[in-house]
């Protein structure tokens, strides 16, 4: 993206409002692909559906809504404010390679995740807490309310649970994300069949969410696990990510890893579109009247 003319508080202001915009369309994705990864079972994103809308009302599909805004105010404006930031700064003398832009994604992605991860959490919960049974359930009210319940109840840096997965998904999602989007966009350019607009936008962004889903699923599933893990009798059910992924793989098997693929390439390919879309209109918008 040409940004070279935005300032960087203006970049900050539009990833995360981007972000937040599309996850309006897609927050009943992030739901049901949670649901099928906490399962513990073979399962398919129809019967998670039905059993949503049966037991729990077809609003539930958007539980968690708060903590998914939340979320990206905090994760997104940060990952894509840092990156279009990086990216200048890379651009000024030669145009970055796809190792530098997976290289720049990678660090904003990390450092997002860390700012991000107790609206994280927050999500995971939310998102989760009508599978459990009611006497079992949390019943957050909003992503704020389960913030300071979280901080009373189990302590601040419980906030912070799953850091470490959550800091990897990022670098492996946006090393991919940001980075096969840049890259789409220019191979596309360069065919001649595609000029700078929504279709090139579009086109470069499922490219972009299929290489993400493929590459990052392995460690989300390990991060959402954790995150919504109990503790009890003072031990914690996991002892780590890569304690996730070795149980998954002997008790599920290994192809399970990949359990929700559909739902989360579903949600991550229309909300890459619909971020990119929102980001790019905004810069087209603010520097179409801010001259």
């Amino acid at each position: 993206m040409s940004n070279q003319k935005v300032p960087n508080s203006i970049k900050f202001l539009f990833g995360g409002t981007a972000g937040m915009a599309a996850t309006c369309f897609v927050q009943p994705l992030d739901l049901i692909k949670n649901r099928m990864q906490l399962s513990g079972t073979r399962t398919s994103t129809i019967s998670v559906i039905s059993s949503i809308i049966k037991n729990e009302g077809t609003l539930a599909l958007y539980s968690g809504l708060s903590a998914g805004l939340l979320r990206q105010g905090t994760y997104t404006t940060t990952r894509l404010g840092i990156y279009t930031w990086l990216s200048e700064i890379a651009s000024k003398d030669t145009q970055p390679n796809f190792f530098v832009k997976a290289l720049l994604g990678s660090t904003a992605g990390c450092i997002g995740a860390f700012v991000g991860t107790p609206a994280e959490v927050a999500l995971i919960r939310m998102t989760a807490d009508g599978r459990s049974p009611i006497a079992e359930r949390r019943n957050y009210k909003n992503a704020f309310d389960a913030l300071f319940r979280i901080a009373r109840e189990e302590g601040f840096l419980v906030l912070w649970r799953g850091t470490i997965p959550t800091m990897g998904r990022a670098m492996v999602v946006n090393a991919a994300q940001l980075a096969s989007y840049s890259q789409s966009k220019e191979i596309l350019l360069n065919t001649g069949y595609f000029k700078e607009n929504i279709m090139l936008h579009f086109v470069s962004s499922m490219i972009s969410g299929l290489v993400t889903t493929a590459a990052s699923m392995p460690v989300d599933i390990a991060k959402t696990r954790i995150q919504n893990m109990k503790i009890v009798d003072g031990k914690p059910e996991f002892n780590g990510a890569i304690d996730v992924i070795i149980r998954v793989c002997r008790n599920e098997g290994v192809f399970s890893l990949w359990k929700g693929f559909f739902p989360y390439y579903a949600r991550l390919g229309p909300h890459t579109v619909l971020t990119f879309i929102f980001l790019e209109q905004m810069f087209s918008f603010y520097k179409t009247y801010s001259q």
